[in-house]
């Protein structure tokens, strides 16, 4: 596994170039961006759809994709390098490939409706080929008999779902063609009339009726849509735009509506609803001011409970109308079908579109869709990232929520390099193919200044001084580094023997300027003397150097990186190359030192990764697999040191943690270290012996704030203070900001920022309440009048006229006016106004609109109302509502003013009492839903945030504790300093101190340890587990305050007759720890066969034993004893994997028991049938459990368990006694494990998977688990799952 991390990914934009690039197919929908398809996926749990996949196998552009029409998990897609791949989408692997396709660049793919193992694919004038895919097969692709011989582009194509092998084209000409087995073909017909304009018209887009076998959707770039017969071969319906200035790009069919269906505008951003029988729309959307590029809709909907039926609820009195599903309902006929639609844009923008509660679902607005050649972090900021790309934008980014905040207007041809102003001055300057050098003012959002002197020649790297803000270099393919002032006014041309690539200022001198060379020279130029000769210049690539880059910690040190595939290290002050670096197997292209660690250098390569190196010895120390294509850029912010972005030929950004790489600095600062064995002088942390010390500004910076205080500054303020330079952005500064409103400090600390995160419960009506305000001008449009049928309205007319006001409400709710009857229904009674605003509020509901939860509150019916908010994915709004009823602000029905809420902060709450238990369990579980979606998407602080906004100090450090952030919930919990979460502040710490000891870093974890209050059982079983010389142990012994080996042995001859587990921890310290086996697993086989036994009975001594140091439990004569201790300590770790939801590897813990107890020479206190048994029942009644919870994946329904099982599974859970643990159950989700990679493919030990996400090595160096299974299997057993009777280590 990597030390280096992958904590966030700016995923791409779809390409605007091609039509068939965005498809969807069941709850799953797919875009292309150059050179990777995006898959999204449908969470039952949270009901939203989410990043679930990456596929990149093609080397140049994507050209098109199309989903199996009958196997949602397979599609295929094709490229420009003429291949053609079939993926599997679970899998997330591809499972056939075509190489040689034929054809240069298909431009349009499909799969055969006739034979569904079958693609076909077409390029220009055809012929159409056939390739037959299955994995049995070898066939080479075929020419179609009859789709071949046009005399015009085939656009795009289309199998008809129905009527197999008939088939439909589209041409360039605007024509179309048709094929159908056993009848007459017809081509180039149908083309559009245009009497204006005598240009070929091209078809768009093109899409068969789902229920007829005859007619489709066709539109061509200008005539529009229309419907078509094929087999008339006549055009049915021409369907008319709002004006001559429109005109439909894409187009699809609604699933959920039949004869409906709707289409994108090509100019601005509207979405159009229409319907076969109307030449008009029936409504529209603006949804962005970009054009359409392309349109697909889901035939999957998200699913509402089963109370949610209205029809059933409400026909059960004959007094009470409901809105039918017929066309008579006037709410029906002015209500939306149900329907996702997956709208690309020509600017790359994608989302998915819910037309029925009109607002998206999802939106990835702005992003690149070709090469991203540079990325700068700014200086002011380290929340905002630049990023410059082929496609003539540049983009601002804020790491913390991933989204663009600004973007460049384009046409700038490509740019291939920024750099931003010095300071806050918000500007940043760019190098063109086309258009020179530009300075782009992001408040102003335009080009302030534009700089020609390279004529039309590319501009390959540009470089603004942030000594002197004045001057500008830059370099290009006319051979020149020219140096500029910001007025424009020439400083230094600097002519070079071939085009200049990289070119970078030293930090330490003003005047000093590195430039790298097609020539393979490195050269420093002087700026402050005239001549135009490089001051020194630097031989030895074999080929051209592409970038510089000077060390912002050593004076005089510069690297530079070649196509040559090394990297060299230069000491300008010795004039020699002190280092090369060799090991990339293709062309070096971004680098980048680290602020703080002087040696780390990193490096991006055509060869698809990143390298970490240190210098000193030219080792490469990790290495990252996880772009898809050449990466270009790389980048840190001082600020943030250990937190990296790169940018790459992918189109991706994606954002790296080394807070791994350097944890031991973390770790003395959490074990008290002095500072001087954290911040150092460079030369001192260059040393070789040395432990990585930091000695950048921002360390020194932190160094210098502590000396102001003398020694008296408090442990928890430090914390605070080093946690903002290791941990990740996203969250962190929101949640040092509730720890401080939960340690009830003054609210006059918080920041601005602080209302736009996640905000404490006591503060969230408040600051809503002003936003409200600000917004309460911003009045809400209704909808408009409703259509009516003439014989209900006139039936109402004469039941209000006769009095029969209850009638009347009834036809009214009949004819979908809800609001007339509501209005009126007071007159009926009070009784009978609520009944009616609940049903109005249920119907709201089914509908998906978020227009019912006012009617929910004004009857008092919180529970749905936040219940609704819950299950649409809403939860921060859902909060908001259980708070708002707690601070008693809603008319809630028999609520009480209570004084305090338990596990909310005290505080004054806007002056008011607090309500019923109820409306805070509600608060409490909206803020539970939402901390748990943002746990399950990899972002444990985030959800830590949730927790502590309400209170629950408990659950925000098992979030971050099974997120894996160990070190900031130690940080976190000793500054709330609260005896409630000691236990959970002990369990970091202990992982903590076993990461060290992965490190071979024994003395630092035992002077973590002991910071720990009850220290001495963990001192006990880390100097156990210790293996060396007996000098080195004693040492250790001594440091953690034990006895020497001597002395143990004696203390546990001594104790072996009379306290049996005395003599096994002295044992273990003994220079014979293993005869602590001899003596523990007797004890632990007693208990386990006393009938009554429960898990904590044996799990200490379980996990004591388990210490023995492993060089004496593989010794021969220990052989049976360690795999009894294996079976036992896997079969203990099953319970307390089941006491803590460790659901992926509860079933493995109990085969490898299971494998051990099998063998007849051990014994063992539980037999083979008997772990059947208990995994069978386990296994029964959680996944019927998972699956009547709407949570589980698998659509086939789970039987419920027998009652046998049940019962058997409640005695189970009765043993683990899962009340009053300290960490909250479930799945461990380390933080970014749940981003998508291209690395190599592994299949987890487990489950026979493919891993998602980082992936964890065991010993034996090619079996393979995910490293969350990792992390939960090494929290309940020590042992490797191989059982070797070696210890696992993921921490």
């Amino acid at each position: 596994m990597t030390t280096v991390k992958q904590i966030g990914l700016l995923a791409a934009g779809c390409q605007p170039w091609n039509r068939d690039v965005c498809a969807a197919s069941g709850n799953r929908f797919a875009y292309c961006a150059t050179l990777a398809v995006y898959i999204y996926q449908m969470d039952k749990n949270f009901k939203e759809f989410k990043l679930h996949s990456i596929m990149s196998e093609h080397k140049k552009s994507i050209t098109a994709i199309s989903w199996h029409p009958s196997n949602p998990d397979l599609f295929a897609s094709a490229g420009t390098d003429g291949r053609i791949v079939v993926w599997n989408v679970p899998e997330q692997q591809c499972v056939a490939r075509l190489d040689r396709a034929k054809v240069l660049s298909p431009s349009c793919i499909g799969w055969c409706t006739h034979d569904n193992d079958t693609v076909a694919y077409i390029s220009g004038k055809g012929p159409l080929y056939l390739w037959k895919c299955d994995s049995s097969s070898d066939a080479t692709p075929t020419p179609h008999k009859e789709a071949q011989g046009f005399i015009s582009n085939v656009t795009l194509f289309r199998w008809h779902h129905r009527k197999l092998g008939k088939i439909v084209f589209g041409h360039d000409d605007g024509s179309l063609s048709f094929h159908s087995p056993g009848a007459k073909s017809f081509k180039h017909i149908l083309q559009p009339i245009n009497l204006e304009n005598e240009e070929d018209d091209p078809v768009v887009a093109l899409e068969w009726d789902p229920l007829s076998t005859d007619y489709l959707l066709v539109t061509n770039e200008r005539f529009g849509a229309r419907l078509v017969d094929s087999e008339a071969r006549t055009t049915l319906m021409t369907f008319e735009t709002p004006s001559a200035a429109t005109s439909v790009c894409t187009l699809a069919w609604v699933p959920s509506a039949p004869g409906m269906f709707v289409t994108g505008d090509n100019h601005v951003g509207i979405l159009r609803l229409w319907s076969v029988s109307k030449p008009t729309p029936i409504l529209s959307f603006k949804l962005k001011t970009m054009g359409f590029h392309a349109l697909s809709v889901l035939n999957c909907e998200v699913e509402t409970d089963s109370n949610e039926n209205l029809t059933t609820a409400h026909s059960t009195s004959t007094s009470r109308s409901y809105p039918g599903a017929g066309g008579s309902c006037t709410y029906q006929s002015y209500a939306l079908p149900p329907g996702h639609a997956v709208c690309a844009f020509q600017d790359g923008g994608v989302g998915l579109y819910d037309f029925r509660k009109r607002k998206w679902d999802f939106l990835r607005d702005l992003g690149h869709i070709e090469t991203i050649f540079d990325c700068k972090f700014k200086p002011d900021n380290p929340d905002l990232l630049a990023t410059a790309s082929f496609d003539g934008t540049l983009k601002v980014w804020d790491v913390n929520t991933l989204e663009a905040v600004n973007s460049s207007p384009g046409n700038e041809g490509i740019i291939y390099s920024l750099s931003w102003a010095p300071a806050d001055l918000n500007c940043i300057v760019a190098g063109t193919s086309r258009n020179g050098v530009f300075i782009w003012d992001l408040k102003k959002g335009k080009t302030v200044k534009r700089f020609t002197e390279h004529s039309k020649a590319s501009v390959f790297s540009v470089a603004w001084n942030h000594k002197d803000s004045r001057r500008i270099a830059s370099c290009s393919a006319d051979s020149f580094c020219i140096v500029r002032e910001v007025d424009g006014r020439v400083l230094q041309r600097y002519r070079h023997a071939g085009s200049v690539f990289g070119c970078d200022w030293s930090p330490n001198n003003k005047d000093m300027l590195a430039t790298g060379c097609e020539d393979g020279i490195v050269r420093v130029y002087y700026i402050a003397t005239a001549s135009e000769q490089p001051l020194k210049t630097f031989k030895g690539h074999a080929a051209k150097v592409f970038h510089v880059k000077w060390s912002p910690l050593r004076d005089g040190i510069l690297c530079s990186g070649s196509d040559d595939g090394t990297i060299r290290i230069w000491d300008y002050t010795q004039d020699s190359c002190v280092n090369i670096l060799v090991g990339h197997t293709g062309h070096v292209r971004g680098l980048l030192w680290n602020p703080e660690i002087p040696y780390l250098l990193m490096s991006g390569s055509w060869d698809y990764t990143i390298r970490v190196w240190d210098v000193r010895d030219g080792a490469c120390i990790d290495k990252i697999l996880d772009h898809g294509a050449d990466v270009y850029g790389l980048t840190s912010h001082p600020q943030r040191p250990f937190v990296v972005a790169s940018c790459s030929r992918d189109s991706t950004v994606r954002i790296w943690s080394l807070s791994t790489l350097v944890s031991t600095i973390q770790i003395r600062i959490l074990a008290g270290k002095p500072l001087n064995e954290v911040i150092a002088p460079t030369d001192h942390a260059l040393a070789v012996t040395t432990a990585h010390v930091m000695s950048g500004r921002m360390s020194r910076d932190l160094k210098q704030r502590m000396e102001c205080f003398h020694g008296n500054v408090d442990k928890r303020i430090i914390f605070k203070w080093f946690s903002e330079l290791f941990s990740t952005p996203s969250g962190l500064k929101n949640l040092w900001e509730l720890v401080l409103v939960v340690s009830g400090q003054d609210d006059s600390s918080l920041s601005e920022d602080y209302s736009k995160g996640i905000m404490h419960v006591k503060h969230l009506c408040k600051y809503k309440s002003s936003e409200a305000q600000q917004l309460e001008m911003a009045k809400v449009h209704k909808i408009g009048a409703r259509s009516r049928e003439d014989r209900l309205r006139e039936a109402a007319s004469i039941q209000i006229k006769l009095g029969n006001v209850q009638r009347y409400c009834e036809l009214m709710v009949e004819l979908g006016e809800w609001e007339k009857a509501l209005s009126v229904s007071p007159a009926v009674s009070m009784k009978y106004w609520k009944q009616l605003t609940e049903r109005y509020a249920e119907f709201l509901g089914a509908q998906g609109s978020d227009e019912c939860v006012p009617h929910h509150l004004s009857v008092g019916d919180l529970s749905k109302a936040v219940g609704f908010y819950c299950k649409s994915g809403q939860h921060a709004d859902a909060m908001l509502v259980s708070q708002t009823a707690c601070e008693g602000s809603l008319p809630l029905s028999g609520s009480k003013k209570i004084s305090r809420c338990d596990n909310i902060v005290e505080g004054e709450q806007n002056g008011l009492g607090l309500p019923k238990t109820e409306d805070i369990r509600l608060l409490h579980h909206a803020s539970q839903r939402l901390a748990d979606r943002h746990f399950e998407d990899g972002s444990p602080i985030l959800a830590a945030c949730c927790h502590l906004s309400v209170g629950e100090v408990k659950k925000a450090l098992s979030k971050l504790i099974r997120g894996n952030e160990l070190e900031l919930a130690v940080c976190i919990g000793s500054t709330l300093d609260s005896t409630q979460v000691q236990g959970l502040v002990t369990m970091a710490t202990e992982m903590l101190a076993r990461r060290c000891e992965k490190l071979g870093k024994w003395d630092l974890a035992v002077e973590l340890l002991q910071t720990l209050p009850d220290k001495e059982d963990y001192l006990v079983q880390t100097c156990a587990r210790c293996s060396g010389s007996v000098a080195e142990i004693n040492h250790l012994h001594e440091k953690a305050g034990l006895p020497t080996v001597e002395e143990c042995l004696v203390k546990a001859e001594g104790a072996r007759s009379t306290e049996a587990q005395e003599a096994v921890k002295y044992y273990l310290l003994s220079p014979t720890p293993e005869v602590a086996l001899q003596i523990g697993l007797p004890l632990i086989t007693a208990k386990l066969q006393d009938s009554s036994w429960k898990l904590d009975d044996v799990l200490h001594l379980t996990k004591m034993v388990s210490c023995t140091r492993t060089d004496k439990l593989m010794q021969p004569s220990c052989t049976k004893s360690r795999a009894e201790l294996i079976a036992v300590s896997s079969y203990v770790g099953a319970l307390l994997a089941i006491r803590r939801g460790y659901m992926t590897v509860v079933p493995s813990l109990y085969s490898l028991a299971r494998h051990l107890c099998s063998r007849d020479s051990l014994h063992l206190p539980f037999t083979v049938n008997q772990m059947d048994l208990e995994l069978d029942a386990w296994l029964a009644v959680t996944r019927h459990n998972i699956y009547k919870s709407g949570r589980s994946p698998d659509t086939v329904p789970v039987d419920a368990a027998s009652p046998r099982q049940v019962a058997l599974f409640e005695d189970i859970m009765q043993r683990v006694q899962t009340d009053n643990m300290d960490l909250e159950p479930g799945l461990d989700v380390a933080t970014g494990s749940h981003l998508p990679t291209h690395s190599d493919i592994h299949l987890s030990l487990f489950s026979k998977k493919r891993i998602q996400g980082p992936a964890f090595f065991l010993e034996d160096a090619s079996s393979v688990v995910s490293h969350n299974d990792a992390l939960m299997w090494a929290k309940v057993n020590l042992f490797s799952p191989l059982a070797t009777g070696v210890l696992i280590n993921p921490f």
